[in-house]
């Protein structure tokens, strides 16, 4: 017998992108039931559509997770209510019933109006201003004692992603992932994308950036030239990467090895080995990488392009890590922060053989922004969407092919 109930509402484009179906399904998955009270189908594709949906569970906890679990999609409570809020009890504390974060774009109702939440990202909370009826997301760390946070799910509307008009690789917005999908159509789609968004910044539009994410494999499989290229050409606006990458991209300008292998050779070197503690020790007596760049000892490499083209680079460090290059961020939350300060007005993200920088950028990135996760490990893509990045389109390949054909995609000549 059934002891709790509760009536949803559904609105937009609920048909065509099978969020109701999605709905229904979990509905049922999570021990509900259901009835369709009421729906109505939009005639054209721009028309939206609206479903009521009476929920039903055994027990009022298992309605509050199916509530819970269907919120991301769309779903509101159709009794219409404030959110709750609580101050936080102290500095780097949230209250104990803090509503936490998808990366979808989300309002708050405060005194019966609905607004929208800044800077959405996941795994955060939701602070609230109510004497200028303003709401952002905040992380954990820097959420002060008194700072008034939400509360439940009462008063909290989330809007699940259209499906775009746009019939590339991103317009069904869920993750992909497979070894044996044929690469050569995403990597146009991408390209394409790339073309329009560079257009639109030289029609003076700030919010259409590229962010490319990237480890070390970049250099040492081949990939050095073709992302130079590609940021010299202004395709690339934001480079989020370690230690590593720059200090290899770098070692291979001064010696030109990489881990100390000839990058035109194929074979290790004589003491090549130190070669990339050499390159970071003679960077670090120059004083830094602008530096290095500037005074003609670093002339070409993605590190020099980034600094010649004005690129947003935020190196963010790990344990392992030699030296540092100066510039990099040792402190973790400092370098999420300075990444997390580069993420508005990105309309196209690139995850590229980095396991950490891809899981912890798709974790910053609104899930409206399109993202390609590539690497030859099919475990990170795949991590990747575990993590919630749906939006994320997984590509199982080395960094090199990948960035090579991108490039020639875009005009490059080889």
């Amino acid at each position: 017998m059934t002891t709790a109930q509760e009536t949803i509402v559904l609105r937009g484009h609920i048909i065509d992108s099978l969020i109701l179906a999605k709905v229904l399904d979990l509905i049922l998955m999570m021990g509900g039931s259901f009835d369709l009270d009421q729906v109505e189908i939009g005639r054209t594709r721009e028309d939206q559509s609206q479903a009521r949906i009476v929920v039903r569970a055994p027990t009022p906890a298992t309605l509050n997770h199916i509530l819970r679990a269907i919120q991301p999609h769309g779903a509101v409570v159709e009794r219409d209510s404030d959110c709750a809020v609580q101050p936080a009890p102290a500095d780097g504390i949230f209250p104990d019933e803090f509503y936490s974060t998808t990366h979808l774009p989300t309002e708050v109702r405060l005194n019966e109006t609905w607004v929208d939440v800044q800077r959405v990202e996941m795994d955060l909370g939701i602070t609230v201003d109510l004497q200028h009826m303003t709401a952002r997301t905040v992380p954990m760390a820097d959420v002060r004692k008194g700072d008034l946070i939400v509360t439940g799910q009462a008063g909290v509307r989330v809007m699940p992603l259209q499906r775009p008009r746009e019939r590339d690789v991103f317009a069904f917005m869920e993750s992909k992932v497979s070894a044996e999908r044929p690469h050569s159509h995403v990597i146009a789609d991408v390209a394409r994308r790339m073309r329009m968004l560079r257009e639109e910044r030289r029609a003076g539009s700030g919010q259409a950036k590229v962010l490319l994410a990237g480890g070390p494999a970049i250099i040492h499989a081949g990939g050095r030239d073709a992302l130079t290229w590609l940021i010299e050409e202004g395709f690339i606006h934001v480079l989020f990467c370690g230690n590593a990458l720059a200090a290899h991209d770098m070692e291979a300008d001064m010696y030109g090895t990489s881990l100390g292998y000839a990058m035109n050779a194929g074979h290790a070197v004589p003491h090549g080995h130190a070669h990339h503690l050499r390159t970071i020790n003679r960077i670090r007596a120059i004083g830094s990488i602008r530096d290095a760049v500037e005074s003609g000892t670093i002339k070409r490499g993605i590190m020099a392009a980034c600094i010649k083209t004005g690129v947003h680079v935020v190196m963010a460090g790990t344990i392992r890590d030699d030296g540092p290059l100066p510039g990099v961020i040792t402190d973790s939350m400092r370098a999420q922060a300075a990444m997390r300060e580069a993420i508005p007005g990105v309309g196209l993200a690139l995850l590229v053989a980095s396991t950490l920088h891809a899981v912890a950028t798709g974790n910053l990135l609104p899930a409206s922004v399109p993202t390609v996760c590539v690497d030859i490990n099919a475990s990170v893509p795949t991590k990747l969407a575990d993590r919630g990045s749906f939006q994320a389109v997984g590509l199982v390949m080395d960094a090199a092919s990948f960035l090579n054909e991108l490039a020639r995609q875009l005009g490059r000549s080889l």
